[in-house]
């Protein structure tokens, strides 16, 4: 896997991570949000970093958020044919 499509795995899998953490959102709402808006900038930033011809396919996922179904389709990229 090039490092901009590592990037944007690591950047897709923090995300969900601080959205995930609904202990540190309860606890510490402030805290919760500002994390949030770190990955999504860290997300943003390995978005615009990829290839112009990259997979079309994860392309609408990165555009319409589903983020789940992106980081699917990069793990599924990154095992290659069985």
């Amino acid at each position: 896997m090039s490092p901009a499509f590592s990037e944007l795995r690591d950047a897709l899998r923090q995300r969900l991570g601080v959205v995930a953490d609904h202990e540190l959102r309860d606890r510490d709402p402030q805290a919760h949000l500002e994390r949030l808006k770190s990955a999504a900038a860290r997300l943003d930033a390995a978005i615009a970093q990829l290839p112009s011809h990259c997979d079309k396919d994860l392309r609408h996922y990165l555009e319409r958020q589903s983020y789940l179904k992106a980081l699917a389709r990069l793990e599924e990229a990154d095992k290659g044919p069985e």
